[in-house]
């Protein structure tokens, strides 16, 4: 029996080492699955995993691609650009095995990024059973991306794109959603909208762990971490949080890195408003290297839209110092420092009781606004909130100048401007009465001020403040001086 059962062994080993290996099957990132948006006029990205070596074909709207997966097993193509706008179209991806992705539309697709008034969803809005009745936009695609906080690149997501609708809707971003709502209404196209928004989360943690340890002054966000991570690598939420340089990186945002897109629109700054002298640097700079790890050689300096941060906090105390108006200001230092780049100003839109303000489709309304002036150049138009220029000094009086006031000056509720601080050598700020000039300049002046030699207007936590352009915008809140603010140094 003893010999029966060697020789049997031995045959059946030989049998199977005479059948061909078995196969790896062909798998791809989520980012790609039933009801997706592809981007139209990229040439989209399509990648995945595969046995090494194995043949991976992609075919679409009449066009294939073909590649082989490199020693790692990954393999991507990229798509001829897709140039009509709708679908439903079929994607094929065929090697030792075939999937096949249906309902797939052409259209735009955006990134909904940034921290938890991105995240905020319709459910939290102003009137989410109207909005979610209404939400019937069957050419509009919603896919969210969990939150997961690692140092770890990820290379795949739980997550599944959906078809919008009242079922739907109601757990996706708000801003988002109102936002592509805004695009689909106005192009009549699809839109496919990505949300990864983390509630909370520092700039740092979005941003790649190395890019950080690797910059002249940024480095200090790394070493600091670098001393946490000895003492602390026991406290399991502090390392997988989102305020760990890299975590949302790698953790949320690696996994779509690639997706073809057309935008990003940014929500997020309350968490850095301690470190807004910072955020001058890290917030063009977190830009800059996504641009560069998208690696869309049709679109490398994709739009790149956000929200100022809003009026918050109970308290008026203005005139005053404020760590949330110096973050506004670096905010709006990134549109002079960055290309393709827009503000959408809502200082007008806090709520003082609450960071979590429920308007979001004023909101996306403005950063809509941006996308369909600029990005898809569409007449008539206005995006771009007024923005101080110059400033002269006529006796006692300060008169400043403007940028982009469409069709003039429009102060809300009462005639005169209101919101704005003068001061003098000494540096004390008082508040100001100021009048709009038949040229559109605003001179600004106190009596308490003999000889002034700055202007502040909207600078405060909860500022109250009136003016407006004819078009509806916002002014841009701002200061004439450079003086030292508080959060220089906190770095």
């Amino acid at each position: 029996m003893m010999r029966r059962h060697a020789v049997t062994t031995a045959l059946l080993l030989a049998f199977l080492s005479g059948l061909p290996a078995a196969r790896a099957d062909v798998s791809l990132n989520n980012m790609f699955g039933d009801h997706m948006v592809l981007q139209q006029g990229l040439a989209n990205r399509i990648w995945g995993r595969a046995e090494p070596g194995e043949e991976v074909t992609v075919s679409i709207a009449g066009q294939s691609q073909t590649t082989k997966a490199n020693d790692a097993g990954n393999w991507e193509v990229r798509l001829e650009p897709l140039t009509e706008y709708g679908g439903p179209h079929t994607l094929t991806v065929t090697g030792n095995n075939e999937i096949t992705f249906n309902d797939v539309l052409v259209g735009e697709v955006w990134i909904c990024s940034g921290q938890s008034n991105m995240q905020w969803a319709v459910n939290q809005a102003n009137d989410p059973d109207l909005e979610k009745a209404a939400a019937n936009d069957a050419a509009i695609r919603l896919i969210s991306v969990p939150q997961v906080g690692t140092q770890e690149p990820q290379w795949n997501f739980k997550g599944r794109w959906s078809v919008c609708s009242p079922e739907t809707v109601g757990d996706f971003s708000a801003v988002g959603y109102f936002f592509g709502r805004q695009l689909h209404r106005t192009l009549g196209v699809p839109i496919g909208l990505i949300d990864n928004a983390w509630g909370g989360s520092a700039a740092d943690a979005w941003v790649k762990r190395e890019k950080i340890a690797a910059h002249e002054t940024l480095r200090a966000i790394h070493d600091r971490w670098t001393k946490l991570e000895e003492t602390k690598a026991d406290d399991r939420q502090l390392m997988a949080g989102n305020s760990r340089p890299g975590n949302i990186h790698a953790g949320v945002l690696t996994p779509s890195i690639g997706y073809g897109i057309r935008g990003v629109i940014w929500y997020q700054g309350e968490s850095n408003a301690g470190r807004a002298h910072q955020y001058r640097t890290l917030f063009p700079f977190m830009i800059e290297s996504w641009r560069e790890e998208w690696a869309m050689p049709d679109n490398a300096e994709f739009p790149f839209y956000w929200v100022q941060l809003a009026d918050f906090k109970a308290e008026r105390n203005e005139p005053a110092e404020s760590d949330w108006a110096e973050l506004r200001e670096a905010q709006t230092m990134t549109l002079d420092a960055l290309p393709n780049t827009g503000q959408a100003v809502i200082i007008d839109l806090g709520e003082g009781k609450d960071i979590h303000p429920k308007n979001k489709q004023d909101v996306a309304k403005r950063l809509a606004r941006w996308a369909l002036a600029e990005t898809y150049a569409m007449p008539g138009i206005a995006c771009r909130s007024p923005r101080y220029t110059a400033m002269e000094k006529e006796g006692g009086k300060l008169v400043l100048s403007f940028d982009d006031v469409t069709g003039g000056w429009r102060p809300f509720d009462v005639k005169e401007p209101l919101g704005f601080t003068i001061a003098g050598a000494d540096k004390t700020f008082v508040p100001a009465t100021a009048a709009i000039r038949k040229d559109g300049r605003i001179e600004v002046w106190s009596d308490a001020v003999a000889e002034p030699v700055a202007v502040r207007y909207a600078w405060a936590d909860n500022p109250v403040c009136n003016l407006y352009s004819n078009a509806g915008l916002p002014l841009t809140p701002f200061r004439t001086d450079d003086f030292p603010g508080v959060t220089v140094g906190k770095e």
